[in-house]
């Protein structure tokens, strides 16, 4: 019996169905008909959320000004949304999901070790939308006095995951049609919300913030990258797969970074303006995001808004839950696609009810979950973006399911950088909230070897930038000629 990885089956994606039934199968040409700009609707959606501005009360938290954190989301947002986009390119040119696509640089079976942690990864983002929403729930029924304790938190939970899991299992067409009304819906009520707390904003207070120092900017810049593009960066190809062959690189790229960083710029200065305001909203902000912001309105909005608020968590991980689902499936888990994503979906019910009840702190456990798992997707993403960019001919789909086909069963060049960038990496990182998240206290371990320890460096978070850089430098000298011998069909 053939696993998943040897069944290079052309399918169908189910279009004129209600479930699309395809998993990590090629795309049938028939099937991709998308435009680049298309693109816009699924990153657009899921960033546009008003938990984006709980990003400006983090930036703060590293001790830098409203300018330095200006310059650092800009930065920050725009670089790891391009670098989305980068690997969105190898979706049109591979027909297959992300964690497919990247068997051309680990061998089909050794993209297994990267591909588990793109799967914790999804898992991990999903349940953090998920907990946003739910917390959020929680606080605005207390305000308006018509809920509250463990039933609301409950049901809360129950609905959410409910919603999410639903549309992960209707699958691509009917994701891509609520991302395209959710855009539209969404970016109004949060354009509506920002002129509603306008009076909010003490402009003395947020210009009379102190500067701080370059290596806090630094912290600051890899927390921005990682809980944004390279938060995403796992699954950027799954949503291009669909692409006509024909589709310029240059305009997926151009899309998928205008849809995925437009709305986050905007909101997390926005952010930083309301949490440089108020300093009450900004400790708030570290226990509930999305219910600390939406408090701060009056009682008739706030209804609308918190629907809203969910609506955006919800879409944001709908992405998640699917292309988790793919991933899983691409690890030899021989289920159909739906049930993958149904399965993910009941981890991510668990874990959301979990963090609601027992976890003292959200932000503390979030920070420390992003730069745990930033670290080897950062160097698996170095790795992917050298590897498409060096590539000239397509992919050798069917060869992507083949052990024994041109790209092998391991590339123990990618496997070592991956691992070697990783262990540098994790060594040069800090867990920022070590009460909060203790079970993250072994990382950092090489701060000491390098005199970093009582420096600002220690908790600028430096290691996640080495294991991008690190495997895309090693990636484009080690594999150049592995590349070219692949693309020769030796």
């Amino acid at each position: 019996m053939t696993s998943p990885e040897n069944r290079p089956a052309t399918a169908p994606i189910g279009g004129l169905g209600v479930i699309e039934t395809a998993g990590i199968e090629i795309i049938a040409e028939s099937e991709r008909t998308a435009k680049p700009r298309d693109l816009i609707w699924p990153w657009f959606a899921a960033n546009v959320s008003v938990f984006g501005m709980s990003y400006g009360s983090y930036l703060i938290g590293f001790g830098i000004s409203f300018v330095q954190a200006t310059v650092v989301a800009v930065i920050g947002i725009v670089i790891s949304f391009l670098l989305c986009g980068l690997v969105a390119i190898a979706g049109k040119r591979g027909s297959v999901p992300t964690m497919v696509l990247s068997r051309a640089a680990f061998g089909v079976h050794g993209q297994k070790v990267p591909g588990v942690v793109s799967w914790l990864t999804s898992i991990g983002w999903e349940t953090v939308l998920a907990i946003s929403a739910v917390l959020a729930t929680a606080t605005v029924f207390d305000v308006l006095g018509i809920a509250s304790g463990t039933a609301v938190t409950v049901i809360a939970a129950i609905l959410i995951a409910a919603l999410i899991v639903g549309a992960s299992v209707l699958g691509y067409h009917t994701i891509m049609r609520m991302q395209s009304i959710l855009t539209w819906a969404t970016g109004a009520m949060t354009i509506l919300f920002m002129i509603l707390t306008i009076p909010h904003i003490d402009w003395q207070a947020v210009v009379s913030m102190p500067h701080g120092s370059p290596q806090a900017m630094i912290g600051a810049l890899v927390m921005v990258m990682t809980g944004f593009g390279l938060g995403w960066i796992n699954i950027a190809a799954d949503w291009s797969r669909y692409q006509k062959r024909s589709a310029s690189d240059g305009s997926i790229v151009l899309w998928n970074t205008v849809g995925g960083a437009a709305a986050p710029v905007v909101l997390v200065i926005f952010g930083l303006l309301l949490a440089g305001s108020d300093p009450a909203l900004n400790e708030a902000i570290g226990g509930d995001p999305i219910g600390a912001l939406i408090s701060i309105l009056p009682l008739w909005a706030l209804i609308p808004f918190w629907l809203v608020a969910v609506l955006t968590l919800v879409s944001g991980a709908v992405l998640g839950i699917y292309s988790s689902g793919l991933t899983l499936i691409s690890l030899g888990i021989r289920i159909p696609r739906p049930a993958a994503a149904a399965i993910d979906g009941l981890i991510l019910t668990a874990g959301t009810i979990w963090v609601a009840f027992f976890a003292t702190s959200f932000i503390g456990p979030f920070q420390s979950f992003l730069i745990t798992l930033g670290v080897p997707i950062a160097a698996w993403a170095g790795i992917l973006i050298a590897d498409v960019l060096s590539r000239r001919a397509a992919y050798d789909e069917r060869a992507l399911f083949d052990p024994t086909g041109r790209y092998g069963a391991f590339d123990w060049t990618s496997l070592i950088t991956m691992a070697v960038a990783s262990v540098l990496g994790w060594g040069l990182v800090l867990n920022s909230d070590a009460d909060a998240a203790p079970w993250n206290n072994w990382q950092g371990y090489l701060l000491d070897a390098f005199g970093l320890t009582d420096t600002n460096w220690a908790s600028s978070n430096i290691g996640v930038l080495l294991a991008l850089v690190l495997g895309f430098a090693v990636t484009v000298v080690a594999r150049r000629g592995t590349i070219r011998r692949q693309e020769r069909g030796a």
